[in-house]
């Protein structure tokens, strides 16, 4: 197949010696891209593919993301191979780690890497360049209140999206066009903004026996429960997550009562992109504020 070719020569040429596939193991079941794991029974890498017409600038963002978390708030991330383009798409190449059942420990791990990100602080929510919430573009231009970034970046952007779709019933419309006429009942208190990971999703950690390292960013800077009210957005997380959180970082108290009012910036997002089994969990998230 020519994309093996064009794996294993980047993949050579970055190990500096013959890289040759002898096993893959597909895991697209746990991602939202085609990925596998490739290996020539020493090195194992990690690649995910995407036919989008965009995927290069979008795989390049990512990668610019995962770095400045890095940089800036000190998080692991897997370690990058490249990124490489072909006739039909593009792959993103990355060394694999190697995972570990979650216990109570790593589940603390994640929370305590979440609050690491999240100490890092600006003046303004927004990052210094657009980027992707999944295949979603994301405008990240600054602006200094949360509650005016949140409706004009966040809210009012998904809505027209699931709308155009065709995905998001009239009704509900009118009841989110309600929610966010009304934003500043709900967002809570106003705080500094904190640099965030933007889609953190339980399966945007990595458990390993070195500690959680962070995938698939959408980072820019907000109000910090938005990601933790994305944690378990998809699927439930047990409370080690934010006791290991609360180590690091409190949680206002109030976060509570806004946990499913944050989500429903995100579950408009997973509406738009097809995802109509979850206008339940959307519907479900509006009915306490209305």
């Amino acid at each position: 197949m020519p994309f093996l070719r064009s794996l294993e020569e980047t993949v050579s040429k970055y190990k500096g010696r013959e890289w040759r596939v002898s096993s893959a193991k597909d895991i697209s079941e746990f991602a939202s891209h085609p990925c596998a794991i490739f290996s020539d029974d020493s090195v194992s890498i990690f690649a995910k593919f995407s036919d989008s017409p965009d995927a290069a600038q979008q795989f390049e963002i990512e990668l610019v993301s995962l770095n400045y978390l890095k940089t800036y708030a000190g998080v692991m991330i897997p370690t990058p191979v490249g990124i490489i383009s072909m006739a039909n798409g593009t792959l993103f190449v990355m060394e694999a780690l190697d995972v570990i059942e979650r216990g109570p420990l790593q589940w603390r791990q994640i929370g305590r890497a979440l609050a690491q990100i999240h100490r890092i602080k600006s003046d303004s929510c927004g990052f210094h360049m657009n980027n992707y919430f999944g295949p979603l573009g994301q405008d990240n231009t600054p602006i200094r209140d949360w509650v005016t970034f949140f409706r004009e970046r966040r809210m009012i952007p998904h809505l027209k999206l699931a709308v155009d779709s065709g995905n998001l019933p009239l009704s509900i419309a009118l009841q989110v066009e309600r929610l966010i006429k009304r934003l500043p009942e709900f967002c809570g208190p106003e705080t500094k903004p904190s640099l965030l990971h933007g889609d953190a999703q339980q399966n945007n950690f990595i458990s390993t026996s070195q500690g959680a390292y962070v995938i698939d960013p959408a980072v820019y800077y907000g109000n910090p429960e938005i990601d933790l009210a994305f944690i378990d957005y998809f699927q439930s997380v047990p409370e080690e997550v934010f006791e290991g959180y609360r180590e690091e970082m409190p949680i206002d108290i109030g976060f509570i009562e806004r946990r499913n009012f944050w989500r429903v910036s995100g579950y408009l997002a997973v509406v738009a992109v097809g995802g109509q089994e979850y206008l339940n969990k959307l519907t479900s998230a509006l009915q306490g504020y209305l």
